[in-house]
């Protein structure tokens, strides 16, 4: 009778160290704290619970440690790991460097014992060993895969590490002689005691009161952290602030310089306008002076008017002409850009079907050393066939005599080797009609191919010849470009010209303008002139009228009085009234125009009121 019995499950023995371990820290870390609430927060070294909790510790950062290899033995040591904080927590680096100072401490377990103790009285061991948590990639270096601190379990140590903020820890580790310590931990003080049982209601205080303090050593972080942010903000708004005023200072330097400048500049435009005034002046003179010689020189003028004006159709002519030619360039030269792109389109089809011509005749060469390979292994099959048949007609011959079966069995081989032969026949009379038509095929191919080569000869030629008239057409154009910027330049210069012409034209047809009034007041004036001598001389040997006698007016005959006054001609002596004297002539010398007698034109003398009759 078979009994089976259940396979125990097999626990992995990392897992079972890892498991105690975290144990084994729990009791230490739980006995810490409240031995230290019930004797007293501030702890010295020599205290007991604290010497095992550093050995747990140990132990724990032990763990899965890789063995290193020495120049003497193999070495495992906890120092490396603990050094590389201070390269992921920047305010490590006191304790590090503290720890290298130490003079009593040789090895490097020792310097680890010191470091984990004043990263105790620092209270920020948890911090520490988080921050080597979170870099596994970097602690696979130093432990295996399954080790404590690569794990889950060393996350929950870090976590009951926080706890041990509420403890002060007063420890001398100068005078210590850390480097020969023996870590054993002593299970005794993690059993249970009767007396532990009635202290519960004093440790309910206690924690209650360690709960205040870490809340406010938490709020004192807090506080610590926004004033360093503050004093950094503060810094900066220093740096800010002294940027700003040495950029005021700068402006306020510019700002002088530009009122300088701006005084400067104010004063030389008061000495411009000084020089442009007496420019101004002097220009006048030269300008009246200008008005004269331009009578002098009018007809010069408008010999070069002419000629700037034939110069003008000319040029507009010869610009016609050259703008023409340019448009048929450049017609010519797009013809020519699309008859060679239409070229080498051509010649690309042409080279990719050469390419082909080429790739079928390279398969047809293949087929054909296919072919004759095949042929030649039919004719060494044949030749290996015919020497069989030599030795077995040789066999035959010899056992004739003693086996007349095998008669039967040559005769069918014989039957066999004809129809091979037949078949062998038909086989070389197909080759032979493939390769037949095959080398028909490939000298035809060949004469395509030749027929293409000397047509690609002629169209290279073609292209040569086509690209050195393109040259010659790319000189000319560049020639007709230089020449029609010249010919702008000679329009520029030509408009120029146009507009002081037109400058000219206003100036001299203002002037004309001014020449024929004056003409025209000059001739009025010779003729009133001319006529008043003429009456002048009509009238030399006539005597004037008296005032007395002349009572009515002599063209209108109505009686003088205060309303029509007298007025006397100087040349005649004639005598009229106000309203019949209204024939006024404008003179040089009189601002205001003066009354002409009518028969004389000579000037009217105004008679006072007691002259009236």
């Amino acid at each position: 009778m078979l009994i089976f019995l259940p396979r125990l499950a097999v626990k992995d023995p990392t897992a079972v160290e890892r498991a105690n371990l975290l144990n084994m820290a729990k009791l230490s870390i739980k006995g810490l704290i409240e031995s230290a609430l019930s004797f007293g927060r501030t702890l010295d070294s020599d205290y007991p619970p604290l010497q095992q909790f550093f050995v747990v510790m140990e132990h724990c950062l032990k763990h899965g440690l890789k063995v290193r290899k020495s120049f003497l033995s193999y070495n495992k040591t906890i120092w490396g790991p603990l050094e590389l904080v201070e390269k992921l927590y920047p305010e490590a680096e006191e304790i590090a460097a503290s720890v290298r100072d130490l003079p009593g401490l040789k090895t490097p377990l020792g310097r680890a014992r010191a470091w984990l103790r004043l990263a105790l009285m620092q209270k920020k061991m948890a911090d520490y060993l988080r921050c080597l948590i979170i870099q596994r990639d970097l602690l696979s270096e130093f432990y295996e895969y399954h080790a404590l601190m690569m794990e889950e379990e060393g996350a929950v140590i870090v976590g009951l590490l926080v706890g041990l903020n509420v403890i002060d820890a007063n420890l001398c580790v100068k005078g210590e002689d850390l480097d020969s310590q023996v870590g054993v931990i002593d299970f005794s003080m993690y059993l249970k005691n009767d007396d532990d049982i009635g202290s519960k209601e004093r440790n309910v205080q206690i924690s209650a009161i360690l709960d205040q303090k870490n809340y406010v050593e938490e709020l004192n972080r807090q506080l610590n952290s926004t004033v360093s942010s503050l004093h950094a903000r503060v810094d900066s708004l220093e740096k800010s602030n002294t940027k700003l005023i040495e950029e005021l200072a700068i402006a306020k330097n510019n700002i002088i310089k530009l009122q300088e400048e701006n005084h400067q500049l104010r004063s030389e435009n008061a000495l411009i306008l000084m020089k442009t005034q007496h420019h101004l002046e002097a220009t006048k003179v030269d300008v009246e002076a200008e008005l004269q010689t331009y009578k002098h020189s009018r007809q010069g003028l408008d010999e070069m008017y002419n000629e700037a004006r034939r110069q003008l159709r000319e040029e507009s002519q010869l610009r016609q002409d050259i703008e023409n030619e340019l448009m048929v360039q450049v017609s010519m030269k797009h013809e020519i850009e699309l008859a060679m792109k239409l070229l080498e389109k051509d010649i690309h089809e042409k080279q990719d079907t050469l390419i082909g011509l080429r790739q079928q005749l390279d398969e047809v060469k293949a087929i054909n050393m296919e072919m004759y390979q095949k042929l030649q292994v039919s004719e060494d099959a044949m030749k290996e066939k015919n020497e069989i048949i030599g030795r077995l007609e040789d066999k035959t011959n010899q056992i004739t005599a003693t086996m007349k079966q095998l008669e039967q069995r040559l005769q069918q081989a014989e039957k066999a080797q004809m129809e091979a032969e037949n078949e062998d026949e038909k086989f070389k009379q197909e080759c032979k009609n493939k390769s037949e038509s095959l080398q028909k095929e490939i000298s035809q191919k060949e004469k395509q191919l030749i027929q293409l080569e000397t047509d690609l000869k002629i169209e290279k030629e073609w292209r040569q010849a086509l690209e050195d008239d393109f040259q010659k057409e790319k000189k000319r154009v560049s020639h007709l470009r230089i020449e029609t910027q010249q010919i702008t330049s000679l329009k520029k210069e030509f408009l120029e010209l146009q507009d002081k012409n037109r400058q000219l034209k206003k100036l001299c047809q203002d002037q004309e303008a001014a020449l024929q009034e004056l003409a025209y007041k000059l001739s009025e004036a010779k003729l009133k002139i001319e006529d008043i001598k003429e009456a002048n001389k009509a009238l030399q040997g006539q005597v004037w009228l008296k005032d007395k006698e002349a009572t009515h007016c002599k063209l209108c005959e109505t009686e003088f009085s205060l309303s029509k006054r007298k007025h006397h001609c100087r040349n005649c002596g004639e005598i009229f009234c106000n309203a019949c004297s209204d024939n006024e002539l404008p003179l040089p010398s009189s601002p205001k125009p003066v009354r002409v007698c009518d028969s004389c034109h000579a000037l009217l003398i105004q008679r006072c009121s007691s002259n009236l009759p």
